[in-house]
C-alpha cells in the first residue's frame, strides 16, 4: 500500500497575520511596562509596608520574566516580518529563552 502525503493542516500565515501578530506583540510590552511601573511604585512608596515591599519585590520577578518572554516573542515577530520561515524565527526566540533562564540560574 502506498503511503499518502498530506498538505499542512494550517495554511501559512499570510503578510497581515504577521503585522497583525507583531503589533499584538508590541501593545502587550507596553502593558507589561506599565505593570513594571506600578510594582516599581509600590516598592519605593515610603508608607508602604513591609509586607507590601515583599509582594512587590516577588512581583517584579515576574514581571522581569514576562519580559524577557515577550521579548522572545518581538523577536519571532520580527523575523517573521522579515520573512523567516516560521522555523528559523522560533530557534531565534528558543536561544534568546535559553539565554535569559542561563542568566536567571547564573544570578541565583
Amino acid at each position: 500500500m502506498a503511503q499518502k502525503y498530506y498538505s499542512q493542516k494550517t495554511p501559512p500565515l499570510t503578510e497581515d497575520e504577521i503585522k497583525e501578530g507583531y503589533k499584538e506583540i508590541k501593545e502587550e510590552m507596553q502593558e507589561v511596562l506599565e505593570w513594571k511601573k506600578e510594582e516599581e511604585a509600590k516598592f519605593k512608596a515610603k508608607k508602604s509596608s513591609p509586607q507590601k515591599k515583599a509582594a512587590a519585590k516577588k512581583v517584579l520577578k515576574k514581571v522581569a520574566r514576562r519580559i524577557d518572554t515577550v521579548n522572545g516573542q518581538t523577536i519571532y515577530w520580527k523575523l517573521r516580518m522579515a520573512g523567516e520561515s516560521h522555523f528559523k524565527a522560533n530557534i531565534e526566540k528558543n536561544e534568546y529563552w535559553a539565554s535569559c533562564n542561563e542568566k536567571n540560574k547564573s544570578e541565583e
